[in-house]
């Protein structure tokens, strides 16, 4: 088989079905193993594909693996596993924390290591993923490796110094996210607005100012001014986001968020 899953989660899931809605790799070559029985009759019905509770059996029979079970249990399945790994195997990672240098320790000879940070839009095909290769990674296999990580958004690859900054800006970033269009969405249930309404409007407006960042390439303190007029509503709404201390909040929580990652 072409591509084989440590782990059905969320993520898994999110990556599987992008990779089959954009045919990179058909249901029948792709397989998955979950130690729970549940988890491996939902992947079975959502995606078609092949399950197993056996981690090794993803090993042997696939060309590419990922890891994506969570961090604290990389060390106990590659242990499981290494033994297993074939030299022209490429192995995926999607833990947060988990350097090339550490992963290459727990395997104990050379392996074909791909370090990635993807993020949960990628449920939806909008996700961004950061990619960091080992030195045993072919620029060929790269290649394919962009294929399979493009199918569910944005791929971009990084120096590994900077993968936890990606797990602040971009991986973890979400949830920060939704808190907004949450808060944004209460105010405007407060000032009226029925809730699904509210959430829509919120929604499409972080949506649509996302999307003028990187259509027009300007700063987006730039687009801030844009939109706020002289004595106007915008910049008063402005005016308090600073006073309560917004952008330090963001700020703040983020450093927490990319030292955290550097702990795990």
């Amino acid at each position: 088989m072409k591509l084989g899953f440590i782990g059905t989660g969320n993520m898994a899931s999110a990556i599987i079905g992008g990779i089959i809605k954009n045919r990179i790799v058909p249901a029948e070559e792709i397989i998955g193993a979950d130690l729970s029985e549940s988890g491996r009759q939902r992947i079975k019905e959502a995606c078609g594909i092949h399950v197993t509770a056996d981690n090794r059996e993803v090993i042997q029979k696939a060309e590419v693996v990922f890891l994506s079970v969570k961090p604290q249990f990389y060390a106990e399945v590659i242990q499981e596993i290494k033994d297993a790994v074939k030299e022209e195997q490429i192995i995926i990672t999607i833990a947060p924390g988990k350097t090339l240098a550490w992963l290459e320790e727990q395997f104990g000879k050379a392996v074909k290591i791909v370090r990635t940070m993807p993020n949960t839009p990628a449920l939806v095909g909008a996700g961004m993923t950061a990619v960091c290769p080992n030195a045993s990674v072919t620029e060929e296999e790269m290649a394919y490796v962009y294929t399979l990580l493009e199918s569910f958004g944005c791929v971009e690859q990084i120096p590994e110094r900077l993968m936890d900054a990606v797990v602040s800006v971009s991986g973890s970033s979400p949830a920060y996210v939704f808190m907004l269009i949450e808060a944004m969405a209460d105010a405007a249930v407060s000032g009226g607005m029925p809730r699904p309404q509210a959430y829509r409007f919120a929604a499409q407006a972080v949506m649509g100012s996302a999307k003028m960042v990187l259509d027009t390439g300007k700063h987006p303190g730039e687009l801030k001014d844009m939109v706020c007029s002289p004595a106007g509503t915008t910049i008063e709404a402005v005016r308090v986001l600073e006073e309560r201390g917004f952008r330090s909040a963001v700020f703040e929580a983020m450093k927490v968020c990319e030292e955290m990652s550097r702990s795990l």
